[in-house]
């Protein structure tokens, strides 16, 4: 069986520039009080709208649209304002979770065993390969799903699976000696963590 390119391409309006600057035109304001209303900050709503349309032209040529162009970017928009709201969410439980540490008094030996293993993890981060590294950031720290990271960065899902896979199995190696750290670590704030 031999295998054809696809000729049918989208609207040609997605590849004219004075097409794109009326659909961004037509489309841009309501997009923007669209995303405000989830998000309740202005500025931040027009980087959201203003990145996707960027997205939207940069891979134009891969779009295949089967919705209307308009339902189309308010799914893109809507999608992207619900990853930016759980990095938002992380960021605040980490802030939490800081405040915490600080406040709490734990011996002088935990906190140099963590500050220790914070940076192991750091350096064994920096060693893994760039992809893998930002697949592993996205799925652990942004925590976004394979499917969202896979959507993001332009992949397939089991190239995001694999470089999971290949990240977990680098970082156990790089950090067998903190093993039991971690765990002491996990039981030890289990509770704040919940």
């Amino acid at each position: 069986m031999e295998l054809t390119k696809s000729t049918s391409r989208p609207a040609p309006s997605l590849y004219d520039d004075q097409a794109f600057e009326k659909l961004f035109k037509d489309h841009y304001k309501a997009l923007h009080v669209y995303v405000n209303t989830m998000i309740r900050d202005d500025e931040m709503a027009e980087e959201i709208v203003q990145n996707m349309f960027m997205r939207f032209w940069e891979k134009r040529e891969l779009l295949n649209i089967d919705l209307s162009v308009k339902a189309y970017l308010y799914k893109c928009v809507y999608n992207d304002t619900l990853n930016y709201l759980k990095h938002q969410k992380v960021k605040a439980r980490y802030q939490e979770h800081a405040a915490f540490s600080l406040n709490y008094s734990e011996p002088a030996s935990h906190k140099a065993e963590l500050n220790e293993l914070e940076w192991k993890l750091q350096e064994a981060l920096k060693d893994l390969p760039e992809q893998c590294r930002t697949i592993f950031q996205m799925s652990r720290f942004e925590e976004l799903k394979y499917r969202e990271i896979a959507e993001q960065l332009g992949l397939s899902i089991k190239t995001i699976e694999n470089q999971m896979g290949k990240a977990l199995r680098i970082l156990r190696l790089k950090l067998v000696d903190f093993l039991a750290l971690i765990l002491i670590g996990i039981i030890f704030y289990k509770d704040f963590l919940n």
